[in-house]
């Protein structure tokens, strides 16, 4: 099994937060280094045992759309190298799982699309018949195509809280009705976009987050992850079927498992086992090996 990054240790560069997965450190007043760790959180909480190899997993699928969705909103990623403010054995300890990163500033609010009925919005639908304000046609099932892709934003959740789903009024009064405006139509482009490729290479994109922020034009611009088995929830289109949860290539693997425990999804987490670390590891890769395919 590939060995697993816990946390990193850089001595180079001073470190400014650990995230549930990601250690930030700075660069310089205009660049951040993202180090992603193969640490997996769930219902918000980080679990002991790291997943080895997912943030290599991370790292390489969301260079991948970076690259890939450049068309329709710039990102965040800088042509700096990791030569240039690391050591080589700290190099070795993070290559392939580290970016040097454009310093933005983040937009307060995450942006969720839907093009499936799941998770908590299932949940909310099932006792509203909306889902972050919006109403949807009566008698969808669970895991059910909806019939457009829906935006249905989030507050930003302090490490260990939780994110609050809200609706785009509150959003608008977050960020303002027309950044929310742009935020929701650059997002659903960005969703149809990605769930047209991966159609055709069997997997369905349920629904996803994107985090964004402000260059110092007040420009838009994709920042964190995009389109990763850890922002999204990827189905095997072979596999689809609606009326439950389907299996999947990310870590809801580890969310519907976790369902099945007498938990109260806070810290502290139970133990994952072994059998879980493993299958969820190879579900990450099979994302990237469809993706690279």
């Amino acid at each position: 099994m590939v060995k697993a990054l816990f946390e990193s240790d850089l001595a180079s560069v001073p470190l400014l937060q650990k995230g549930k997965v990601r250690d930030i450190y700075a660069v310089d007043n205009d660049h951040l280094l993202i180090v992603t760790t193969d640490r997996i959180s769930a219902f918000d909480v980080v679990f002991s045992e790291p997943i080895p190899g997912k943030g290599a997993v991370l790292t390489e699928v969301a260079e991948f759309w970076f690259e890939r969705l450049q068309h329709i909103v710039p990102n965040h990623v800088s042509s700096m190298t990791l030569s240039e403010v690391l050591t080589p054995d700290e190099i070795a300890q993070v290559e392939g799982r580290a970016v040097i990163v454009k310093k933005l500033t983040p937009l307060p609010i995450e942006a969720i699309v839907r093009g499936y009925l799941i998770g908590s919005g299932w949940k909310d639908y099932q006792g509203t018949g909306t889902v972050c304000g919006i109403r949807l046609p009566r008698g969808l099932p669970q895991a059910g195509q909806l019939p457009e892709p829906i935006f249905t934003p989030s507050t930003k959740a302090a490490l260990g809280d939780h994110d609050e789903n809200i609706d785009f009024d509150r959003a608008a009064a977050l960020i303002g009705q027309e950044r929310a405006a742009q935020l929701r139509d650059i997002s659903i482009r960005i969703y149809q976009h990605a769930a047209e490729f991966v159609a055709g290479k069997g997997i369905i994109i349920a629904d996803t987050k994107f985090e964004f922020g402000l260059n110092a034009d007040e420009q838009l611009v994709l920042i964190d992850e995009v389109l990763t088995p850890d922002s999204s929830r990827f189905w095997p289109a072979s596999e689809y079927t609606t009326g439950i949860s389907p299996p999947s290539f990310d870590k809801q693997f580890v969310r519907d498992y976790l369902e099945t425990l007498d938990w109260d999804k806070t810290p502290p987490p139970p133990p994952l086992p072994l059998e879980i670390i493993e299958k969820t590891a190879e579900k990450y890769r099979e994302a990237a090996r469809r993706l690279r395919s």
